[in-house]
């Protein structure tokens, strides 16, 4: 039998504490079982685990403690600033350790994102998990931990200190994307307030669906919940709902505000494959949506696939991806393999459909007329930066947002805070902003916006999700301002 491994210490140099007081040590948490969840705000699947985590912290709060261990993949996510607003985002409340030069990740070998490791009473290592556990047994293992620990003595159990973090927001709430209504008018995930807002072609709300607490809730414009939506689309008789906290996919009648559920079941789904029915098919995070002939094209960012909900049949398929993660194009099902993808835009004739593969940082295509895909921009998993030029040099950095604009793709590229222009005819990309000028009493540095629309007009409208606002930019102009807050 192995020795038990002393767990090495968390208080480290060169790292920031949030949700407590000031750092942690090991003394500091003997008695009770730690969990330390590796993770990094880009990674879905780390957002998946946040749940799970959240039903261990309130069934044990003074027996089990969970501290974060931020460990970044990207530049933007060694910014302390990022991380802070990240934990505001998904409403993390244990405590978290930014660790932007990967200490505690390189003394506990971890290797890949999301790792949890546990810690007994006397702060040894007991054992460590890479990838997404399945909650239930997760649940049942801390189950028993607490139960033995409790059988033996060996707990000391007390309330962790916490001092969560206050976000100070207005109209917004970390807003998604944003897309016009048919008729006139747009429709935005105002994903903090775990709402819907419609709004008038000058930027007035004209009306909010969901009741503002996170739920998974059909019924009225007021009584209705959702959970972070991100993404969205509409007709003449609907808006479309990416309800990507709830893994579903919602419709709001324009008519009556009446909330029903189109796919998913709450729950987080697995890998989509053949036809199958809507109401019971669990999806994984879907992230944003097109519509294009009677069919719902989903980023289904859980899974690193796009998925179809037929509204005729009212079955879910696989419309691209095989379910494992990484940059391979080629036959849509059979061969491309996707990294969660997290924004669409489809061309004025429906035939491409164009996605943002955020953990690639790359601006793929579906050519929906072949069943291929093929990659404009980006070459890997680890391939990123801010770099303007021919197609094959560029480099975007974990891109959330696409808008067509006829003769090419405006891009929120989130994590560089900018927004650019892959014009498809030149074969090239280039900065929109930075270079415009701010309009503004008081000018903010872009904070990861993650979606962008085109008005009718050429101007953009984007969803500035850190700094809760939605920005009027004109492009021929080269000014910007702030169109709501």
């Amino acid at each position: 039998m192995n020795a038990p491994v002393r767990a090495p210490e968390i208080d480290r140099p060169a790292t920031t504490w949030f949700n407590v007081a000031g750092p942690m040590k090991l003394d500091d948490l003997r008695g009770r079982f730690v969990i330390l969840d590796f993770w990094t705000f880009c990674c879905i699947n780390c957002l998946h685990i946040l749940p799970m985590l959240r039903r261990i912290e309130e069934r044990y709060p003074e027996d089990v403690v969970v501290i974060g261990v931020h460990t970044p993949k990207f530049f933007a996510e060694r910014e302390a600033g990022n991380v802070a607003a990240a934990i505001q985002r998904y409403d993390i409340r244990h405590p978290v350790v930014h660790d932007p030069n990967m200490t505690i990740w390189r003394e506990y070998a971890v290797r890949a994102w999301p790792t949890l490791v546990f810690l007994d009473p006397g702060g040894y290592v007991i054992g460590h998990a890479s990838g997404e556990p399945d909650p239930d047994r997760l649940l049942q293992a801390v189950d028993d931990l607490v139960r033995q620990g409790r059988e033996q003595g060996a707990l000391e159990p007390r309330l962790t200190e916490l001092v969560p973090s206050v976000c100070e927001t207005g109209n917004l709430s970390f807003p998604g994307k944003i897309k016009a209504l048919q008729g006139g008018g747009w429709a935005l995930a105002d994903t903090g307030h775990h709402q819907i807002v419609l709004l008038d072609d000058a930027g007035a709300i004209r009306q909010r669906i969901g009741s503002g607490h996170p739920g998974f809730a059909d019924g009225s414009a007021e009584t209705a919940a959702f959970h972070a939506p991100q993404g969205l689309i509409s007709d003449a008789a609907h808006v479309y709902v990416a309800d990507t906290g709830n893994h579903a996919i919602r419709a709001i009648d324009r008519s009556s505000g009446v909330v029903t559920t189109l796919a998913g079941t709450g729950r987080r789904g697995g890998i989509l494959g053949a036809p199958s029915p809507a109401a019971t098919t669990a999806l994984a995070s879907p992230w944003d949506l097109e519509l294009l002939n009677g069919r719902l094209l989903i980023a289904n960012a859980g899974s690193h696939q796009l998925g179809v909900l037929d509204l005729g049949e009212m079955t879910v398929a696989r419309l691209a991806g095989t379910g494992a993660e990484a940059l391979v194009d080629g036959d849509a099902c059979g061969q491309a393999v996707l990294a969660q993808p997290s924004g669409l835009a489809l061309d004025e004739a429906g035939g491409r459909l164009f996605f943002a593969d955020s953990e690639t940082s790359s601006i793929r295509v579906l050519d929906l007329r072949t069943d291929t895909v093929s990659t404009l921009v980006g070459t890997g998993l680890f391939d990123f930066g801010h770099q303007n030029g021919p197609l094959a040099d560029a480099r975007f950095q974990h891109a959330l947002g696409l808008a067509w604009r006829g003769d090419g793709l405006v891009v929120a590229d989130s994590y560089n805070r900018a927004v650019r222009f892959l014009d498809l005819e030149a074969g090239t990309v280039r900065d929109l902003e930075p270079g415009m000028t701010c309009l503004d009493p008081v000018c903010l540095r872009l904070g990861e916006p993650a979606g962008v629309a085109v008005t009718g007009s050429g101007e953009l409208l984007l969803a500035d999700t850190n700094n809760h606002r939605i920005l009027i930019m004109e492009p021929t102009a080269r000014t910007y301002r702030t169109w709501l807050a």
